[in-house]
């Protein structure tokens, strides 16, 4: 009886540290928000966040015009969104002959392609600037478009050959059987499947794309072209002088997008991968 009593009280202690520990971590990353909250509608915003005594929308205002935020954040949604569905297809064709074939060099090949997946991307930026000159790629948005999508191919590589894994290779040998193609039944056997994967990868690329601001700011010269995680840039002006309002408003738009994205898919996806009743069927 008392081992027990002991064992609940070391519990709730583990608890309660847990929680505190938790809280802590939510109180970091929610402090920059309650800021950007207070600022957008503050008239005097500074970098203390406390409660507007002088309320007002001419924030917002100020910073929801065409070229302030209509052009970038639009430059990013194509940027972005192109990335994401240029990475989700690659890394679908590659993941398949990786999760399906005995290939001879293909547990070296993951390993390099995990490498990768950490392989910061300022280490590359110069080789990279002069291929993109030497193309004639600079102030190109397909050129960086694609160049975001292949910093985030391996990742996404990795991430749906994992999704694919989980897809029984039965329904597959089913498909073969009627006389579909390997790429037939990839098209409709696993891709249905594996949806919610794909839409993991395509959200995951978008978002790192979206808050990637050195590859846009070195590659895109233009400030026409340029998306709006560079536009972030231009209320930090010269002599340390920053329109914090401003930049809050022009934050909360530019993470907008994210958080729709975010709650479309997830409303619509809602769920897993309905692998038990496919094989039933």
């Amino acid at each position: 009886m008392v081992a027990v009593t002991v064992t609940v009280a070391r519990r709730r202690s583990v608890s309660v540290v847990v929680h505190l520990v938790l809280a802590v971590v939510a109180l970091a990353f929610l402090a920059p928000l309650l800021w950007l909250l207070t600022a957008a509608f503050d008239a005097d915003a500074a970098l203390t966040a406390k409660v507007p005594e002088n309320f007002t929308l001419d924030n917002f205002a100020q910073v929801l015009t065409w070229e302030q935020s209509g052009r970038p954040l639009w430059n990013g949604l194509l940027m972005c969104g192109g990335a994401a569905l240029i990475s989700v297809v690659a890394a679908v064709l590659c993941a398949y002959p990786l999760s399906r074939y005995q290939l001879r060099f293909r547990r070296p090949f993951l390993y390099v392609v995990l490498f990768a997946s950490g392989l910061p991307i300022t280490a590359v930026m110069v080789p990279v600037y002069s291929m993109f000159v030497q193309l004639e790629l600079i102030d190109s948005m397909f050129g960086t478009t694609l160049f975001l999508a292949a910093t985030s191919l391996p990742i996404a590589i990795w991430m749906t050959k994992n999704f694919m894994d989980g897809v029984p290779i039965s329904l597959e040998e089913a498909a073969w059987v009627d006389g579909a193609s390997a790429m037939q039944a990839l098209r409709t056997i696993v891709l249905p499947l594996i949806v919610p994967g794909t839409s993991v990868v395509a959200i995951f690329t978008f978002i790192t794309a979206w808050g990637n601001f050195f590859v846009p700011f070195v590659l895109l010269l233009d400030p026409t072209a340029q998306p709006a995680s560079v536009g972030v840039f231009t209320f930090f002006g010269q002599g340390g002088l920053i329109a914090y309002g401003q930049l809050a408003a022009y934050s909360i738009l530019y993470t907008t997008p994210v958080i729709v994205l975010y709650l479309l898919v997830s409303r619509a996806l809602g769920g897993a991968f309905n692998l038990a009743g496919a094989i039933k069927h």
